[in-house]
């Protein structure tokens, strides 16, 4: 073939694969379990063409393929549908937030598209979010938008980082592809890694450890997987993988840096959550500490003691006396984990009954760490929130309404706020896969110091299941996920950013200047330390906090944690701190040092490292 028919055999490709529709190398079609919110409906498979796929390469034959999708989902879900969804919210939005200063309740700001739906979420200590999820395999918002129990190279996972120094286009995006892995689903078709549903904690050199994922069939099975992406390279690792499956598992870390890891369906499907508990990086193995320990092919340690959840992703919280907290979302599966002795204890039964994708917070208790922990959410018909303190229960003040799917959030003043939430999984007040919501599920609920809540300005999308929020360096709260509302209010289906985020500017960020924090130390810090940070404007500082980065998915945050940080000396410029107690208090890892003045507005964050190797 001369240069001339291969370029036009290429633009040739360019152009029908645009339109055609064909099963030269098609992979399986798709049959979605119920379980977790699954329908029972077939859907539509992106299909790869093999002549394409010769010419072109693999990777830009499957980019061709998502085209055609795109192009046919349009025809049952029309982008003008799309176009008039988001237009109807924007204008709702703007009506709604109209009776709201931004002084007492903040505000929403920028809208902008994203190349993923953010199922997953981290705040990275580069200043960059981590987004992952799942290549998709439906645009039509009325079915299942993932490869939920798709068997093949079709399920797939994504990453990408957003750096919010570049803005909010195209360019401040980059891709961070999982490894391609050959999956024990009979196909062993290499694929990105299809790590979505999984659980993820931080380690104490700031990367993202990644357990369990989804491995196919059966309504969603268990994935072995275990990786580490790497914030200082943009790079993934792969690691041994933990001896059980796992889909819907959570992870925290502990007061030793390593991560506990729980619950999950297991390989044989959904249905069948594992009791296994395992560590990482097991002991004898050193914990990756410094930015370049690179933690590749690392094992996990099963434990001996066992946390049989009858449900997934239950909500972990490492407290102030060192101990895991297992809150279940069955009320009679709460439980204590020590991970020195290896040995569960009962906790009270919580008061209310079964609570699905909901909320929970560990509470902020000054220069320590938490000992208590607030749940809430995962309840439609029950407004009240659920305090467990000194091995006891007690019913706190009510939010306006119940709601699940909803992701609450410590700002670094204190107080909590809740966004996103809907009536039931897939289920926006209208009846499952119906895109239109319910508008009270779009406004968030602000917590003060004093356990008051009251309702603020409202979200431009209604986000449910699998929406997410963090805290950022600079105070402002990232909104994202949901992938049904957003690719049923894509402003172009077919361009390939089918995920959107919002912006939130808490009230403290329009009660006047901010304090500076003008350096921090770049060194590891020790505990119950002395240290010294920098501010032109010392007179405004009365109070200087910690704030943990956030991980989350599935309104499972176990990493949260804010720690008022002790005032020891200031002179001039220089004001004198002190670090917790221990790691018990503040796990070893990267922090978000606030200065906040009198009225709690705070600085732009400095990151700063607690934890010294011994």
């Amino acid at each position: 073939m001369s240069r001339v028919q291969r370029s036009a055999t290429l633009s040739a490709c360019v152009i029908i694969s645009a339109l055609a529709v064909t099963t030269a190398w098609a992979a399986p079609a798709l049959a979605h379990g119920t379980g977790h919110g699954h329908d029972d409906g077939a859907a539509a498979v992106a299909v790869v063409r093999a002549d394409e796929a010769a010419v072109l390469g693999a990777e830009h034959a499957r980019a061709h393929a998502r085209l055609r999708l795109a192009v046919k989902d349009t025809e049952g879900y029309p982008q003008r549908t799309r176009t008039a969804s988001l237009s109807s919210l924007r204008d709702s939005q703007r009506q709604a937030n109209a009776r709201f200063g931004a002084a007492e309740s903040g505000r929403f700001t920028e809208f902008f598209p994203s190349p993923d739906f953010g199922v997953h979420v981290a705040q990275l200590p580069t200043g960059k979010v981590l987004l992952f999820s799942f290549e998709r395999t439906e645009a039509d918002p009325t079915k299942e938008t993932g490869p939920t129990n798709t068997v093949g190279r079709t399920n797939a996972g994504r990453a990408y980082l957003w750096n919010p120094a570049l803005g909010t286009g195209a360019r401040a995006f980059k891709k961070v592809a999982p490894p391609v892995v050959l999956m024990p689903d009979g196909t062993h078709s290499p694929r990105p890694a299809p790590f979505f549903c999984a659980g993820h904690a931080y380690l104490p050199n700031g990367m993202v450890a990644v357990f369990g994922g989804n491995v196919g069939g059966k309504g969603g099975s268990g994935a072995k997987l275990s990786f580490v992406f790497d914030p200082w390279t943009e790079t993934w690792y792969r690691n041994r993988d933990m001896s059980v499956g796992r889909w819907y598992p959570s992870a925290v870390t502990g007061a030793d840096g390593r991560q506990i890891i729980m619950s999950g369906q297991s390989e044989r499907g959904t249905g069948t959550p594992t009791p296994v508990v395992e560590r990482f990086p097991a002991l004898g193995h050193p914990v990756p500490w410094r930015p370049y320990d690179i933690p590749l092919d690392l094992p996990s340690q099963r434990l001996r003691s066992q946390a049989p959840f009858r449900n997934d992703y239950p909500h972990l919280f490492s407290m102030r006396d060192g101990l895991i907290y297992g809150l279940g979302r069955d009320a009679d599966q709460q439980w204590a984990f020590d991970p020195v002795k290896d040995v569960r204890t009962d906790l009270p039964r919580r008061p209310a009954d079964f609570r699905g994708y909901g909320s929970a917070v560990p509470l902020p208790a000054g220069f320590r760490g938490p000992d208590s922990v607030l749940v809430l959410g995962g309840d439609p018909r029950d407004p009240h929130t659920y305090r467990l303190s000194g091995g006891r229960w007690t019913t706190e003040e009510p939010r306006a309404f119940g709601r699940t799917q909803d992701n609450t959030l410590i700002l670094p003043d204190g107080t909590l706020l809740t966004v996103n939430g809907a009536l039931d999984t897939r289920d926006y007040g209208n009846g499952p896969f119906n895109p239109k919501a319910d508008p009270k599920y779009r406004q968030i609920e602000l917590r003060d110091a004093r356990g008051h809540w009251k309702l603020g300005p409202a979200q431009r999308l209604p986000r449910g299941y699998h929406s997410n929020a963090l805290v950022m360096p600079d105070g402002r709260m990232m909104v994202t996920g949901d992938e049904l509302q957003q690719i049923a209010n894509d402003p172009d289906i077919r361009d390939g950013m089918d995920g959107s985020i919002e912006l939130y500017e808490p009230a403290y960020l329009h009660r006047g200047s901010r304090p500076a924090l003008d350096r921090a130390p770049s060194g590891e810090l020790g505990y119950d330390t002395a240290f010294q940070v920098r501010s032109s404007t010392p007179k405004d500082v009365k109070r200087a906090v910690l704030l943990a980065p956030t991980t989350v998915t599935h309104s499972v945050n176990t990493s949260q944690r804010h720690l008022e940080l002790r005032f020891t000396a200031a002179r001039g410029d220089t004001i004198g701190l002190r670090t917790p107690p221990s790691a018990a208090d503040a796990p070893p890892g990267y922090y978000m040092l606030f200065l906040l003045d009198a009225k709690g507005v705070p600085s732009t964050a400095k990151w700063v490292k607690l934890g010294v190797r011994s």
